[in-house]
Order: structure tokens, then sequence, then C-alpha cells
């Protein structure tokens, strides 16, 4: 009876083991990034096709775009779904710390490793590791990494022994590779091993059409076993979110949500209940559009108009130099020589 009751109980534990595997992967299907733009059903089908394969994948993107989310989606999709995931920002641990955290070290490695540890890479053993703002790794650890990458191996900090092991690489980052790169922060040969299968992940402002989906999804997820709901978002005050531009991306969205839940006071959210810095992104707006009603502007005359001030506001940032005028700008210093002549500012440059 006694081997019965712990095989029932082993029992039990596997069919529990399995049904919360089954609900993690639930959790991180395509449907959970939340989006039918364009741009995000991109990344749906990028994810379908690379996440049951071994290839390495480099996701770029700014902070708080949903980059890890990616990356766990296309594990728990693949066929390593049921083995680790290890997760590891390379930009929040500091340098000295990260080999170790990486690949363990050996009692005794260095002051303080009073026993043996196991680093990441062997705990994703057979599984995939996320490797967050790879970027941020120092060159050393780069040759490291790249070792890791190409031949599957590596040693513990003061160890000799080599440790095999099968993982998957998934990297990311918010930093542009290539310019670091040419500035010698990064080597080219480990950028090729990790860039196999790129992902660039777009910001929020890139696809605005998704906000009222994932402010309803933010509602329904903090909302959840609470008494007190809010239902929507008045047409003024979605107006005004949808005319921001998300700096913060999603990650903004979901605090901004977070605070309106604890805040505000009645069902729907108004203009007033939106955060300060948002209003007066909608208010300036709202100002620029009066002034060309005021002006009589032809819709022509106020993009002129409009694009005059932008000159002239990066012309004054850079104390004139076109060329890191034009930078600002993002057009050719060429072009920008062109549009001074054209709205006669060469008198006021030149004073």
């Amino acid at each position: 009876m006694v081997v019965i009751e712990k095989a029932m109980k082993f029992r039990n534990l596997e069919d529990e083991n399995i049904r919360l595997k089954r609900e993690l992967q639930k959790t991180y299907r395509y449907d959970n990034l939340i989006g039918t733009s364009n741009a995000i059903e991109k990344i749906y089908e990028l994810i379908e096709k690379v996440a049951d394969t071994d290839s390495t994948v480099l996701i770029s993107g700014a902070s708080g775009t949903g980059k890890e989310l990616i990356a766990r989606a296309i594990h728990y999709n693949s066929s390593r779904g049921d083995k680790p995931l290890v997760v590891i920002n390379c930009g929040a641990i500091p340098e000295e710390l990260l080999e170790s955290e990486l690949f363990g070290h050996e009692k005794g490695a260095f002051t303080g490793a009073y026993k043996t540890r196991v680093g990441r890479f062997e705990m994703a053993n057979g599984g995939t590791i996320f490797l967050d703002e790879v970027g941020e790794m120092s060159p050393a650890l780069q040759v490291r990494l790249l070792r890791v990458l190409q031949e599957q191996k590596f040693e513990r900090v003061g160890g000799m022994k080599t440790i095999h092991v099968d993982v998957r690489i998934i990297a990311a980052t918010n930093k542009n590779l290539t310019i670091a790169i040419n500035k010698g922060r990064f080597r080219e040969d480990l950028y090729y091993r990790l860039n196999v299968i790129p992902i660039k992940v777009p910001s929020l402002k890139q696809r605005k059409s998704d906000i009222p989906l994932l402010i309803d999804f933010f509602m329904k997820k903090f909302q959840k076993g609470k008494t007190k709901s809010i239902t929507g978002f008045s047409p003024e005050a979605m107006d005004c979110v949808l005319e921001y531009d998300w700096p913060g991306n999603v990650r903004e969205l979901e605090n901004m949500i977070k605070r309106l839940i604890i805040l505000c006071d009645n069902q729907t959210v108004i203009f007033d209940d939106l955060p300060e810095h948002i209003q007066q992104n909608s208010t300036s707006i709202q100002q620029f559009e009066e002034d060309i009603v005021e002006e009589a502007l032809t819709l022509d005359e106020a993009v002129k108009d409009y694009e005059k001030r932008l000159i002239l506001e990066a012309l004054e940032k850079s104390n004139w130099v076109k060329t890191k005028a034009a930078k600002i700008l993002n057009i050719k210093r060429t072009t920008l020589v062109e549009k001074i002549k054209k709205r006669n500012l060469a008198k006021t440059a030149s004073a």
C-alpha cells in the first residue's frame, strides 16, 4: 500500500508538471503578443518560422518593446519548450561578475568563491538561454561567448574541465550593433554568429493601431480579482493617447494603465485622468491646429510652416552647424542647405 501510495503521488506530480508546462506554453503563444498591425503580424510570421529550429536569433528594438516576450514565445513554441529557458540581463550585472554568472566558477577560483557554482549556460543545457542587452558585454566575454556559439563548450572560471552543452542562444539588444562594431566595441564575427535570424521589434509609435488592444489587455490583466473596474476611455482621452509618441513603448503604456486603475475614480478614463506629460503633448498639437485655423493656412502652407520651425530649431540646437543640424533632422546636408535657401533662412544663419 505504501508503494502504491508513493506511485500515485509521483503520478499526480507528473500530471501537475505536465499541466503547468501546458499553461506556460499557453501563456506564450503568438496570440499573447498583442496586436494586429502589419508590423506585429510580421513578428508572428517570423516566430512561426524560427521557433522549432536551433538557429540563433538576434532580437533588436528599443527598451520596452517586448523583446523578452518574443524570446519566450520562440522558446515555448519550440521542441525545447519543456526544457529550461534561462534569462540573463548582461547590462544589469557588473562585468567582473558576469563571467561567473554565465559560465560558473570552481571553488577557490577567486576571493569569495567558497564553493563551486553552476553557470547559466549549464542551467540552460537542453533548452534556451536568453542574453538580454548582449551589446553591453565586454570584449573579453564576447570572445568566450563566440567559442560557446561555435563549439558548444566552455570551462568554468578557475576550472580545467571542458563542459559540453546543448543550448540554443537567443540574444537581444537596444543598441545598433553595427555602430558598436565600427567603434570597436563589439566583435564583428560574434555579430554575424548571433544575427543568423534577425528580428526587429517595432516601437509603439510604429504600431499605434495596436494601442486600443493593448489597453484592453492591460486593463483586464490588472483588474483581475479587483472590485473597482475601468470599462474604457472617453473619445477625447483615447485621441490623446493615440497622439502621444510613447518613447517608453509598451512598458510605458502598461505602467500608465497600472496607475489609472489605482487613481481613476470613474469607470471611464477622461482626459484629466491622464498623466500630465501626455495631456501637454495633446495640448501642444491642439494649439498648432488652432494656429493653422486662425491664420487660415492651407495644408501645404501649414506643412511648410511646421518644416520651417523644425529646421530653425535644429539649426539653433547645432549652433547653425549645418552638418549637425542635418543629422538631427535625419536628412542629407545638401537637402538642408537647399531648404535653408528656399525659405530664405541663410541671413538668419549668418547673424
